[in-house]
């Protein structure tokens, strides 16, 4: 029987996980881990920061008080324990100001990229639902009713003989952001990392209805699932969940063909 609420709450640079899902990377953590109803995970870097448990805040970083973004997380925090949440908060998005002023950091044009490829910034949610495990293992997170519509999928494509294995769902724009830095760190120009990375907060992973699907067996994002039984079962059968293939072959994003893509825009 599950603890605590299946639900990831967003802040900009913070995320509040429920007790119980994430990994101990050192004794100190599994100590801290064991009796955390929530904790506070740095979304820039995957650092934990603080266990909240039955006996207070437990910090696991020094000079906790100092992170960014900690009192606007702090504040969700206590809104999670005492059971408080706005009536919109299944919907509510997080604000793109922030990362405007990281694109233009990084000399991107928001405004030119989005004619060129057609894209349009993709918002974070502030609540996201845990849709079960992908295939390593690792939650699973999605908007709530992308999450209900994809195990409502999964689970017929099952009672039909068919696996279906999600790979990814919401990404974070850190995380793109992240694969941004690392890159400039080795001497690569953000151009160049154009070509082959999608702009941080232009991918439908950030909305949390996005996710990546394979089958058993089948290596993950490759153009081989086309050939899948299951790709041939999502074609004829995800539109009836609200799912879509974002990126076909030819598509106006000039995106490569993502057979394993797919989207969710509602029932």
């Amino acid at each position: 029987m599950r603890r605590h609420p299946a639900l990831l709450i967003n802040t900009a640079d913070i995320e509040l996980w429920p007790g119980g899902l994430l990994r101990a990377r050192s004794n100190a953590d599994a100590r801290a881990l064991a009796r955390a109803r929530w904790v506070l995970r740095r979304k820039r870097d995957g650092q934990y920061l603080a266990a909240a448990t039955a006996h207070g805040l437990l910090p696991l970083v020094p000079h906790l008080m100092r992170e960014p973004g900690i009192e606007e997380a702090l504040d969700a925090l206590d809104l999670a324990l005492h059971g408080t949440q706005r009536a919109h908060a299944a919907d509510a998005l997080l604000p793109l100001s922030g990362l405007q002023d990281r694109l233009e950091q990084l000399g991107i044009d928001a405004a030119r990229y989005e004619q060129d490829t057609a894209l349009a910034l993709e918002a974070e949610p502030e609540r996201l639902a845990l849709a079960g495990f992908d295939r390593y293992r690792r939650p699973l997170w999605l908007q709530q009713g992308a999450a209900r519509a994809w195990q409502r999928m999964q689970q017929q494509a099952a009672r039909e003989g068919m696996v279906l294995e999600a790979i990814s769902g919401y990404r974070s724009h850190d995380y793109q952001l992240g694969i941004f830095a690392r890159k400039r760190a080795r001497g690569l120009e953000v151009d160049a990392i154009l070509q082959v990375n999608a702009a941080p907060g232009y991918s439908e992973h950030h909305s949390g209805r996005a996710l990546d699907i394979s089958s058993p067996g089948e290596p993950p994002a490759e153009e081989s699932f086309e050939a899948t039984p299951a790709f041939a079962w999502l074609l004829e059968h995800a539109g009836d969940y609200g799912f879509h293939l974002s990126y076909p072959r030819d598509n106006p994003h000039g995106i490569v063909y993502e057979p394993w893509h797919w989207c969710w825009s509602g029932p």
